[in-house]
């Protein structure tokens, strides 16, 4: 059962990753990054990171999906921009459904050579998932690209606000 509801989600989530690359409305866009983060949350949970899971949620869709529309509705698009395009939508899918098709094909053969006997999972390392795990490994291992993604979240802040105040004066 787990087999079939990674392999459910891990298509859902290249298939979300993909549109967002191909739609050319950002609001479409910005839906399927959502359905993609979520997609790639319950692979999470399949691999019993819960807490990772939860703040893939909480954070990324909610809070970056959020600052993502806001500053698209910031850009103030004009109605044309934001249209959906229809057209050769069931050429469109069935070409990615042929995509996927011999993707997944030629994976499932890599991963028969790879693990001939079907290979069982090895466990995961003490902590994994878990608030203590994440915490001790984000602030001793990773802790300068975690400052350096403050810093350059404090510039796009400080660039957004000084391009709202250009356009004031």
């Amino acid at each position: 059962m787990e087999t079939v509801v990674f392999y459910i989600f891990a298509a859902l989530s290249v298939a979300g990753a993909l549109l967002v690359i191909t739609y050319n409305n950002p609001v479409s866009s910005a839906v399927s990054l959502v359905l993609t983060l979520f997609s790639t949350a319950v692979l999470f949970v399949l691999l019993l990171a819960h807490f990772v899971a939860a703040i893939q949620i909480l954070v990324y869709a909610g809070a970056i999906m959020i600052l993502f529309l806001f500053t698209v509705m910031f850009l103030n698009l004009h109605p044309e921009a934001l249209r959906f395009d229809a057209r050769n939508m069931a050429f469109k899918v069935s070409i990615f459904l042929v995509v996927l098709l011999f993707t997944g094909y030629f994976a499932a053969m890599g991963f028969n050579k790879a693990f001939p006997g079907g290979g069982a999972p090895s466990p995961s390392p003490e902590g994994f998932g878990t608030v203590e795990g994440v915490g001790r490994l984000l602030f001793t291992g990773y802790l300068l690209p975690f400052e350096l993604t403050s810093v350059l979240i404090l510039a796009a802040i400080i660039g957004v606000v000084a391009i709202a105040k250009r356009r004031e004066s």
